[in-house]
C-alpha cells in the first residue's frame, strides 16, 4: 500500500507556511527547576537549620537546667496566701498590668486587641517587596531602634507615674470608676501606641515601616512590662527598687 498521497495529503511540499510541527521533550538548560531570584528551598535548606536550632535550644535548657535549680516550693496552704504572688515570667507583664486599669481591659481586651493584630498583619502589609529581610532596609532598621527607645522610656514613664500617683486614688468619689479604670489608661496606651505611627505618617513611610513601628512598640512595652513586674514588684506587689525589698525578699529567687 503505497502511504505517498497521504502523506502529502497532511504534509504538503511547497505550500510557503512558516509553520511546522515539532516534537516536545525534556531538555537540560541552566534554566530548568530555577526558582525565584534570592530565594532559597524550604527543603533541606530551611529544614536543616530550624533542627539545628531546635538542638541548640535544647542543650542550651537542659545546661541551665543543671546549673539553677526550679524554685519549687511547699505544699499550696490554701490558709496562707504566698506574698508576692507572682504569675510566671510570661504572664508577669500581664499582672503588671493589671495594677494600673480594670482587670478586663488588662486581661482580655488589650490581649485580644494584640492578637487580631498578628492575625490581621499579614493582610495589612501584603507587599512582597523585601519579604523575609528583617527590617526590610536600612531605614527600617532605624525606625526599629528609635522606636524601640521610645516604648521604653515612655512604658517606664507610664508605670513610675501611675504607681506615685495612682489614677484609682486620685479619683476615687470624683469620677466614676470606667473613667479611671477604663477611659484614662486606655487613652494614654493609645496615645503612646499611636504618637509614633503619626510621626511616621507624616514623613510618608510605607506600610511596612508602620508596621514595623507597631510591632515594635508591642514587643517593647511587653519587655519593660515583664521586666518591672518580675525586678520591681516585691511584697503586696508594691513597686521596690531590687536591692531595697522588705523582708529579705529576693525577686531572683523565683527567676
Amino acid at each position: 500500500m503505497n502511504d505517498a498521497p497521504m502523506n502529502e495529503e497532511i504534509f504538503p511540499k511547497g505550500t510557503g507556511k512558516s509553520y511546522a510541527l515539532v516534537e516536545m521533550m525534556r531538555g537540560e538548560s541552566p534554566m530548568v527547576g530555577k526558582g525565584p531570584e534570592k530565594t532559597v528551598f524550604s527543603f533541606p535548606v530551611v529544614l536543616l537549620w530550624e533542627i539545628l536550632i531546635l538542638l541548640g535550644v535544647t542543650l542550651a535548657l537542659f545546661f541551665f537546667s543543671l546549673v539553677k535549680q526550679a524554685p519549687l516550693d511547699a505544699i499550696a496552704n490554701p490558709q496562707v496566701t504566698t506574698d508576692p504572688a507572682k504569675a510566671p515570667w510570661y504572664f508577669v507583664g500581664l499582672q503588671e498590668l493589671l495594677e494600673h486599669m480594670h482587670p478586663t481591659l488588662a486581661g482580655i481586651v488589650i490581649p485580644g486587641i494584640l492578637v487580631l493584630f498578628l492575625v490581621a498583619l499579614p493582610y495589612l502589609d501584603y507587599s512582597r517587596e523585601h519579604a523575609g529581610v528583617w527590617f526590610s532596609t536600612r531605614r527600617g532598621k532605624r525606625i526599629a531602634g528609635w522606636t524601640a527607645l521610645y516604648a521604653v522610656v515612655a512604658m517606664t514613664a507610664f508605670i513610675v507615674l501611675d504607681n506615685a500617683f495612682s489614677m484609682r486614688e486620685l479619683l476615687r468619689g470624683a469620677a466614676p470608676a470606667w473613667v479611671a479604670q477604663w477611659l484614662l489608661p486606655s487613652l494614654i496606651l493609645a496615645l503612646i501606641v499611636l504618637l509614633p505611627v503619626a510621626v511616621l505618617w507624616r514623613k510618608g513611610a510605607s506600610v511596612r515601616e508602620i508596621m514595623i513601628a507597631l510591632f515594635t512598640v508591642m514587643l517593647a512595652s511587653a519587655v519593660v512590662l515583664t521586666i518591672s513586674g518580675f525586678l520591681f514588684r516585691g511584697p503586696g506587689f508594691e513597686m521596690y527598687l531590687p536591692w531595697q525589698m522588705p523582708d529579705g525578699y529576693n525577686p531572683w529567687n523565683d527567676f
